[in-house]
């Protein structure tokens, strides 16, 4: 991987010598003579580090590291030969990933970003991680929507927002019908290829402000912020709809189709989330028990 370096410093003599080396050493390499021309090329430039003086006509390299690090995820390290008026400890407070005096000779200076850029992917792995730990740990690994422990979390949230602001909030709660029958009689790995296709469905009928949850073995939840019961009805009639259109194959030349059930409710006020996934529960039961393949509204 080629690591990319702008080196800001008005001596043009030091600027040029550790312009010269660092492409020596393979780095992609710019230079700056003061702070507002290395800002100016910043915006073009996907630096992986930028060295700069501390001492420079108008803006100093302490206030461009503070500038660098509110608009760019950049490291930077800063030089300086002034070493009674500046210390580790500002630098560090300004952003500085690390600091280093001049003169110094061009081996440590190579060290020092080595270990710098060495760091920082290390970080940027350790963040991609975390976030990955993260999604694995409220997302469904079969159908990759979310999974009921994120609902709980969510609709508990969504309601005191309707509490702050009194904007409408709903609920649809869908079952697939038969689908112990299905399984039973195509085997679960058939049956988790229902589930994902399933989620599949949801994700593509939903709006950007909704979202969806695999609620149980074959129950999914999808919670719709600023709808009200109506607009949940269309939403949940557009998706009950175009999974009775899907084809299934669970054996060679057999075409089979489901259908799902659904309840809706409507947040109402003074109403707690166990209360609100409850009418709606009762809503889908409703379905059910009335001939299946329709929405029931609570």
């Amino acid at each position: 991987m080629t690591y990319s370096i702008l080196i800001v410093d008005d001596d043009v003599a030091i600027k040029e010598s550790v312009e010269e080396y660092l492409k020596i050493l393979s780095y992609n390499v710019k230079s700056a003579l003061n702070a507002k021309e290395a800002l100016t090329i910043l915006k073009n430039f996907d630096a992986d580090m930028v060295l700069t003086d501390i001492m420079m006509q108008g803006m100093d390299g302490l206030e461009l590291t503070k500038k660098i690090k509110s608009k760019f995820d950049i490291d930077v390290m800063v030089m300086t030969g002034y070493s009674a008026d500046y210390s580790y400890e500002e630098a560090v407070k300004a952003g500085a990933s690390d600091f280093i005096f001049k003169p110094f000779r061009f081996e440590e200076l190579d060290l020092r970003i080595k270990r710098v850029l060495r760091e920082s992917e290390f970080k940027k792995e350790r963040a991609l991680l975390l976030t990955e730990m993260k999604q694995l740990a409220i997302t469904d690994a079969l159908t990759g929507l979310y999974n009921s422990r994120q609902f709980f979390h969510q609709i508990k949230q969504e309601i005191e927002r309707y509490n702050r602001y009194s904007r409408a909030l709903s609920l649809l709660i869908l079952d697939i019908d038969f689908f112990k029958r299905y399984n039973d009689t195509w085997g679960h790995l058939e049956g988790d290829e229902v589930l994902m296709r399933i989620g599949r469905v949801i994700s593509e009928c939903m709006r950007s402000m909704d979202t969806a949850y695999r609620y149980g073995g074959e129950e999914f939840a999808i919670l719709l912020p600023e709808s009200d019961i109506k607009m949940a009805c269309v939403v949940g009639a557009r998706i009950k709809d175009k999974i009775a259109a899907e084809i299934f194959v669970p054996e060679k030349g057999k075409e089979v189709s489901v259908t799902v059930s659904l309840g809706a409710s409507e947040l109402v006020d003074g109403e707690d989330f166990t209360a609100f996934i409850r009418r709606a529960d009762k809503a889908l039961y409703k379905s059910k028990e009335t001939g299946r393949n329709k929405l029931t509204a609570s």
